[in-house]
């Protein structure tokens, strides 16, 4: 049985015009989206051979743009490195779904009217042939990449029949292995273009600048059918000359993406005219920096996938602009768009509200890498024309943007000779911009050195090789790398609670001008939205909810925003350590020193205001003057005098100063705030006079104890149960370690399980009264070993109606692991309500990831408490807390510190409900609020991806000590 479709090669494809810029066109194109009729088969062998021409009245049908597995027809799968078949190149699986898709349409007048008609696809998914009228024009390779194919001859007035047959797996999918969802189908807009006799087939616009003169050159190529002549036209500069002229331009203003200065142009022929939109910049290497019109830049980046929950890839402009302006107000300034270009509107986007692009082939054989590359297509010359195509689709398509800096061969596929190639035609035919691969480790072929998840130390000694001369007997290959800036495509892994050592690297960054900067890995958790169960949740599922034999679980689940774009707190701590404003206030709050971390921008847009609040009030306020002060450089800025006047207070007096937008931009509206900074003073809290009331084992004051366990039962008649001592938590993703540094070590998780402090258990020691105070000893220990922690205890009432804890905790010599965290475990019953506290928030925070958390007198509503990661795990700490009110039911209690502040954690869940459970969805209703007031607690670092836990933020057996006074409050009791 004879198939047209061949999924087993290693050649593009095959029919398909030569690819060119997308030009902004007023000749008539007619859309072709909308329900198209469709039908899918299990392989391609079972795949009807008539499928053209057959009757189609029974099929389904499928929206167009969009994914058939999204549609009823088949599931979605999931794996990153993970190939779902065999290695066995170029050949696909038997198991192949085959979706068959066809559209009768009858093409507008205006395209008839012209004799040259071209039908352009965006995006096939994986393999497609594609007939007009039963006339094969040709198939596809490259699912990101658009393809265009001449229909001049085929095309007829009245009714056409446009059959594409797509397969989900081919040839291709060794090399678009890119950690994402396997979704098929035709995902970009199908359109019919009508092409003027005469008219601009392609152009070139190249726009530089020179920033010591202010001046310009615009060069353009443009391609005319017919060989004709065009002219370049740019109202604002007063430009009509000859296309083929070369332009030298007195004045510009420069495009950055700090001010993304755009001039419209329009390439005129007498039968046609496009439009575009053109930046002036100049993109160099110089002394190992990275430069944009003279001047360095830092990447603050992202990595960005494509992904609706709903929709998948499918392209929504609405959604785009409104994701963008998200990473623009979070001082985003950079994104590699990982790993294949994005729909063509999105670098109108870029370059419209100002972003450095990494534009990326749609090119990843990491797949390879469980066979030690064995086969690798990088280095097989029978995929050099594949590679070849990719890289020129990519880079014709985008040419114009003046957002895009660098072009990068792909992602995560080993290194070849293919790869040279294409890092060869790149800078032959665009020298005006960087080539960019990680893989190249040795740097032969491109213009940066890129790494990828390098721990700490290694940034460090690559911003101090900057510093150094080069070695005498190095060779040219690692003299080139020497030269070249160095950046980090991705550098942490926004996966669930997490991740932990931003500052460490933004600080390496800003210290070493040969540090560039870097991109978080990844903007969007790639969720899937599962069909409504009727409770009215978004049920977000990940790899394997779907039945996948082959998979990788929730690694799809990490991003800075969650898959309806709802930041997480990453996102706040991200933003707050890549502010571009950065402020300092003096110790003696005499002065501010305000940082101005831009790369192009004097601080002219910005407004300064201060204010001072003593235990939570306003006491003084105002706007501070800015001098000028140029990109990277700083200044000092004087505060008034009652900033620093002796104010009596108990509890605390802060000076906050924040930088805020002047006026409207357009991505945020006047007064979005662009840096903070604050000087604390924390007064410790003196406790009221302890009472000569009796007390006996069964409690003391409002306390009520078990005599039998030690622990509380009420407080006032609040029912409360604890203290009971821990050191462990519900493993977060970084803690499951799915990719640590750490290979010869089990997870954190594995280790926290075999030292069995998940399961500890507390036996009482003793409990006596001794005058007015109750004290009670505990041992803590752990099943199966000797391990233990001993709690000493004393309970004291007070004579303001609240009753003390003085507890001392000690582990015992036989300790050797690290533990998550040393605190006191309490339960309340029924769900927790708001909480107030006095310390860092409203964002969580933890040892590692605390930037974007501020000092304060804060109310963190219930439904914020803990943040709900599609697959459960501890979240939800606040660090820094000297007191705190919970409320539930029942009513309140108020905990405060007499000694050194503590992490707080309440919860509508248990860290073994946490653990077990795989989906939040799936969390139990345990109608119990769970306290923890930690003493001490570990990082949370970034293993899932790059490094675990620095060493300094690790939390090894330690003793702990912590003095604390509980009071139960009525219900409608004033806030804290």
């Amino acid at each position: 049985m004879r198939k047209t479709l061949d999924i087993a090669t290693t050649a593009p494809g095959t029919g398909a015009l030569a690819p060119r810029a997308r030009l902004r066109s007023d000749a008539p194109q007619q859309s072709l989206d909308g329900w198209w009729r469709f039908r899918v088969s299990p392989s391609l062998r079972s795949a009807p051979d008539d499928w053209r021409t057959m009757d189609a009245a029974e099929w389904g049908t499928v929206a167009v743009p969009g994914h058939w597995n999204l549609q009823g027809y088949g599931s979605p799968s999931y794996s990153n490195v993970q190939m779902p078949f065999p290695l066995d190149p170029p050949h696909p699986p038997d198991a192949n779904p085959i979706g068959d898709h066809r559209h009768d349409f009858v093409p507008a007048d205006d395209v008839l009217a012209h004799r040259r008609r071209v039908l352009r696809f965006d995006g096939i998914e994986s393999a497609a042939e594609i007939w007009l009228n039963d006339t094969l024009l040709g198939t596809t390779r490259g699912s990101r990449l658009t393809h265009e194919f001449d229909v001049s001859a085929v095309l007829t007035p009245g009714v056409n029949r446009l059959a594409v047959r797509v397969a989900q797996f081919s040839d291709a999918t060794y090399i678009e292995n890119q950690d994402m969802w396997w979704l098929p189908g035709v995902f970009r807009s199908v359109t019919l273009l009508a092409r003027p006799d005469g008219g601009v087939d392609d152009a070139f616009v190249r726009a530089d600048y020179n920033a010591r003169t202010g001046a310009g050159v615009l060069e353009a190529t443009v391609e005319v059918d017919g060989g004709g002549a065009a002219r370049l036209v740019i109202p604002e500069l007063g430009v009509d000359a000859p296309a083929d002229t070369v332009l030298r331009l007195d004045a510009v203003e420069p495009w950055s993406a700090e001010r993304p200065r755009l001039y419209d142009v329009e390439v005129r022929t007498a039968a046609e005219t496009v439009r575009l939109q053109v930046g002036f910049r100049r993109i160099e290497v110089r002394d190992a920096q990275l430069l944009v019109n003279g001047a360095p830049i830092m990447f603050r980046g992202v990595n960005r996938h494509e992904h609706r929950a709903e929709h998948g890839r499918v392209f929504d402009a609405e959604v785009i602009r409104g994701e963008l302006l998200l990473m623009k107000q979070h001082h985003i300034n950079a994104v590699r768009t990982s790993h294949y270009p994005p729909h063509p509107d999105v670098l109108d986007l870029f370059d419209e509200l100002g972003f450095w692009v990494i534009l990326e082939c749609d090119l990843e054989a990491h797949g390879f890498e469980h066979v030690q590359w064995r086969g690798g297509p990088s280095a097989d010359p029978a995929w050099r024309a594949a590679y070849l195509d990719r890289m020129q689709r990519t880079v014709h398509r985008d040419k114009n943007h003046a957002s895009v800096v660098m072009w990068s061969l792909g992602n995560e596929s080993h290194h070849g000779a293919n790869l040279e190639a294409m890092a060869r035609w790149t800078k032959a035919f665009d020298p005006t911009r960087l080539v960019h691969y990680e893989g190249d480790t040795a740097s032969r072929y491109v213009d940066v050195y890129s790494r990828m998840y390098a721990p700490h130390d290694e940034i460090r000694a690559l911003g101090e090789e900057g510093l150094q001369p080069p070695p005498i007997r190095a060779t040219a290959d690692e003299l080139h790398r020497l030269s070249l800036p160095v950046i980090q495509c991705e550098f942490a892994h926004a996966m669930g609670t997490g991740p932990g050592g931003l500052e460490e690297y933004w600080d390496l960054f800003e210290r070493y001008p040969r540090l560039a900067g870097g991109f978080v890995w990844e903007w969007i958790e790639q969720g899937i939205l599962a069909p409504d169960d009727g409770t009215g949740r978004r049920r977000m599922l990940y790899g394997g909810d779907f039945g996948e034999d082959v998979h990788d679980g929730n690694f799809v689940i990490d991003g800075l925003v969650d898959a309806d774009r709802r930041p997480r707190p990453s996102l706040i701590h991200y933003a707050a350590v890549i502010a571009p404003i950065v402020i300092t206030v003096a110790s003696d709050r005499d002065r501010v020193i305000v940082a101005n971390r831009y790369d192009a921008l004097d601080l002219g847009h910005v407004a300064i205001a201060w204010e001072r609040r003593i235990d939570g009030e306003s006491v003084d306020a105002g706007v501070l003057r800015i001098p000028s002060c140029p990109p990277r450089t700083t200044v000092e800025i004087a505060l008034p005098a009652t900033a620093s006047t002796p104010r009596a207070g108990t509890v605390s007096d802060a000076v906050t100063v924040t930088a805020r937008t002047a006026a409207d931009s357009p991505w945020a509206p006047a007064g979005h705030e662009l840096g903070s900074g604050q000087h604390v003073i924390r007064h410790a809290r003196a406790a009221a006079t302890q009472t000569e009331g009796p007390a006996s084992d069964h409690g003391i004051g409002p306390l009520e104890l078990d005599p039998t366990t030690g622990r509380t039962i009420s407080l006032g008649g609040l029912a409360i149960s604890g203290p009971v001592v821990g050191v462990w938590r519900a493993p977060t993703d970084n803690d499951r370690d799915y990719g640590s540094e750490e290979l010869d070590l089990p997870s954190m998780a594995d280790r926290w399980h075999a030292a069995a402090i998940d399961r500890m258990v507390t036996r009482l020691v003793g409990i006596d009264v001794e005058g007015s105070a109750v004290r009670v000893r505990t041992r803590t220990g752990t099943p199966i070993f000797d391990t233990a922690i001993d709690a000493d205890a004393t309970w004291s009432a007070l004579d303001d109606g609240t009753v003390r804890l003085d507890i001392a905790l000690e582990p015992n010599a036989s300790w050797t692991g690290e533990w998550a965290r040393l605190g006191l475990d309490f339960e309340l019953p029924g769900a927790p309500g708001d909480v107030d506290l006095v310390g860092y928030g409203p964002v969580p925070s933890y040892p590692d990831l605390r930037t974007g958390a501020r000092f304060g007198w804060w109310t963190i509503p219930a439904a914020e408490l803990t943040v709900d990661h599609v697959r459960p795990q501890e979240s939800g700490a606040r660090i820094d807390v000297s007191e705190a009110t919970i409320r539930v039911p029942g009513g309140a209690l108020r905990v405060r510190s007499l000694t050194a502040p503590f992490a707080l954690t309440v919860s509508p869940h248990s860290r073994r409900a946490l653990a077990a459970a795989a989906h939040d969805w799936e969390l139990p209703d345990e109608d119990r609020t769970f306290v923890s007031i930690d003493i001490a607690q570990a990082g949370v670092g970034t293993a899932t991806c790059g490094p675990g836990v620095l060493p300094r933020h690790r939390l090894f057996p330690r003793c702990g000590a912590i003095s604390l006074t509980f009071e139960r409050l009525p219900l409608g009791a004033p806030r804290t």
